[in-house]
């Protein structure tokens, strides 16, 4: 595992559990992805280990850790299971909206709760009636008495069966505008869900993502107090991109370890010889390095966002998040159907340990997971609204 630069940076053999995490994640990966069920064996050892709760403030009762450390983790679950990684990286996310905004105030007994019970918390942000955008709503937070009542119709939540708290975005009001939102975070034990679809995927089969009819009547005191568009600008869009992309680099490796292990049998066989296949091994190392050096370059960036204390996020900054989910999502597919075409019909075949199956459908979900050419549309928007000098 390569450490992050930055003072205090963790490296995968240095965080408490991750090396338990990982295991139980590995050992169950195949019949996650076979069964299309939730990689609860992963999501224990990552709740024993205190991992759910590591990158909530330490006064609240986290563990304090900066994003590249978030980043470290999710790479290594992403290694052992993508469906595993992918849930902690969705995770942390939500998380670290609380680590920003719910440090004060009613919001922080909430935050202090969820540290404290290790809660799992999921994500409601699309609706039915905007499709893939998520900076509009049409359900809103309804006063209800001393309580809010939210109904959302979401095409997609993400493991909302097993999560402890939905945090699902809404309009303010009954008669806000569509962009003007929060977001609710809406305890299970206060909240009905409906199956409206069913998850029956190629990859990331894991994540659990049908969708649901949503219903919560909850504490006013479970809404975010921020505005919804800050949130999204300055936490979530960063989070995601960098958590999801440290999550596909972990694919990546797993991809390269086995081709690793194929050119290491092959020269075995050949001792003295320099195989063909290293020479396919060297140039899959330059994608992979790349790929590597991009993700831990945007996470050093976010982290120093998150360390600066700035308010809101830049619009060069921004494109920057977009285009490392972009580049990140093509960088994931390069690696993997590389490395196949190296190990051959072994990593072909599904019964055998050096198997591609898994890996090779899994890295073909980024692209699609919040559309590339959705985030291509927003950057074409961002770079004409940019007023700076010089390059973005």
């Amino acid at each position: 595992m390569t450490e992050l630069s930055g003072a205090g940076a963790l490296t995968g053999t240095s965080v408490p559990g991750l090396a338990n995490a990982t295991r139980a994640a590995a050992d169950a990966a195949d019949d996650v992805d076979r069964k299309a069920r939730f990689p609860v064996e992963a999501l224990d050892a990552l709740k024993s280990a205190k991992l759910l709760s590591c990158g909530l403030p330490v006064e609240l009762g986290g563990r304090g850790y900066r994003i590249g450390d978030l980043s470290v983790i999710a790479r290594a679950l992403g290694g052992a299971c993508s469906a595993a990684g992918m849930v902690f990286a969705m995770h942390q996310t939500q998380a670290l909206v609380l680590t920003k905004y719910g440090r004060s105030g009613p919001i922080a007994d909430l935050t202090q709760q969820i540290a404290a019970n290790e809660s799992l918390l999921a994500s409601a942000t699309t609706e039915i009636t905007t499709g893939g955008d998520i900076g509009a709503s049409t359900c809103a937070v309804i006063a209800d008495g001393d309580l809010v009542r939210l109904d959302k119709n979401a095409p997609v939540i993400s493991y909302a069966e097993y999560a402890d708290y939905i945090g699902a975005t809404a309009r303010r009001g009954p008669d806000a505008a569509a962009s003007d939102q929060v977001l609710l975070l809406c305890p299970a034990a206060e909240t009905k869900l409906e199956r409206t679809s069913t998850w029956d995927t190629m990859g990331f089969r894991g994540t659990c993502s049908p969708g649901y009819q949503l219903s919560a009547v909850t504490s006013p005191n479970n809404i975010v107090p921020a505005d919804y568009a800050s949130i999204l600008a300055t936490t979530m869009l960063p989070a995601s991109h960098t958590l999801w992309a440290s999550v596909w680099l972990g694919i990546a490796d797993a991809a390269y370890a086995k081709v690793r292990t194929t050119v290491r049998q092959a020269a075995r066989k050949s001792p003295g010889k320099t195989v063909p296949q290293a020479a396919l091994l060297a140039d899959l190392t330059v994608a992979h390095q790349s790929f590597e050096s991009m993700v831990l370059h945007e996470v050093q960036r976010y982290e120093t966002l998150v360390e600066s204390g700035a308010p809101e996020a830049t619009i060069s900054f921004t494109i920057a998040m977009n285009n490392l989910k972009i580049a990140a999502s093509t960088a994931v597919i390069e690696v993997v159907t590389n490395a196949l075409r190296i190990v051959g019909l072994n990593g072909y075949r599904e019964d055998h340990k050096l198997s591609m199956g898994r890996l090779l459908r899994d890295s073909f979900g980024p692209q699609l997971m919040v559309s590339n050419e959705r985030i291509r549309l927003n950057n074409a928007n961002l770079v004409l609204a940019y007023r700076g000098q010089g390059p973005l």
